[in-house]
């Protein structure tokens, strides 16, 4: 597959100094894009105009989307700048949440307490599945490429905005993935985590697999052998369809 010489650099917004973009970062960094990498939550500021970039990743975090800290307010107010210029925007967990936000919506515990960390159902919907099309925009793509199963670590969830399309759903957390516009996104689930991610997960936040509704500790890695490789298909496909909003333009197009 061919890709666009000289692509602008995509913004990263990681939560906690050790983060790391994962697979969504290895799917751009192949594509030519320069990750530049920012942490709010250590005081690095976000950029006031998304003019000089392909787009934006906001990932997630062990912060609350409802939390009171400045630079959680101050990120979720930023959102309107990727919103306003028409870039695309991808929220992922928490990112998906300060989106959701952003909008106006709600983000909340689940009622009965319960949370999602390890690997649960999803289905896509109609919209969903008619999202991702052919490289040459013919017919959608077989439903098949979205994931039965992905993989979680949350115990909030988000309420649909206004205006808002819903692209997946769940049993547990009603709304897994949902469009605003033509560019921007928000999914629960976390696609990008790869094997060494998951084994720091689940020793560092080891505490959270006693949460009711979370799976214990070895199903993370058996469930993983089952279902990564169609999430990772997924997350091809779906960085591209993310992608062409606007990264097919070098850095030296107008915008």
């Amino acid at each position: 597959m061919a890709f666009a010489e000289n692509p602008l650099p995509v913004l990263i917004v990681l939560h906690q100094e050790h983060s790391s973009p994962g697979r969504v970062g290895r799917l751009l960094a192949e594509r030519g894009h320069r990750l530049d990498i920012r942490r709010p939550c250590l005081g690095e500021a976000l950029p006031p105009t998304l003019a000089g970039h392909a787009g934006a990743v906001v990932f997630g975090g062990p912060q609350s989307a409802n939390d009171c800290h400045d630079y959680v307010r101050a990120e979720i107010d930023w959102i309107g700048v990727p919103l306003r210029e028409g870039k695309p925007y991808l929220g992922i967990c928490l990112g998906a949440q300060m989106l959701a936000r952003h909008l106006g919506a709600r983000v909340a515990p689940h009622p009965e307490g319960l949370v999602e960390i390890g690997y649960y159902p999803i289905r896509a919907t109609d919209a969903g599945t008619q999202m991702l099309r052919t490289p040459a925009g013919g017919a959608p793509a077989d439903p098949a490429h979205w994931p039965d199963h992905v993989y979680h670590w949350h115990r909030e969830g988000f309420d649909l905005a206004a205006g808002a399309e819903l692209l997946a759903e769940g049993p547990t957390f009603p709304n897994q993935a949902f469009r605003y516009g033509p560019h921007a996104y928000g999914i629960q689930f976390h696609p990008e985590v790869t094997h060494h991610m998951m084994c720091r997960w689940t020793v560092q936040g080891g505490e959270r697999l006693d949460l009711p509704g979370a799976r214990p500790r070895r199903a993370h890695f058996t469930d993983r052998l089952q279902h990564d490789a169609r999430i990772r298909l997924w997350l091809e496909a779906f960085v591209e369809h993310w992608l062409a909003g606007d990264a097919g333009r070098s850095a030296g197009a107008g915008h």
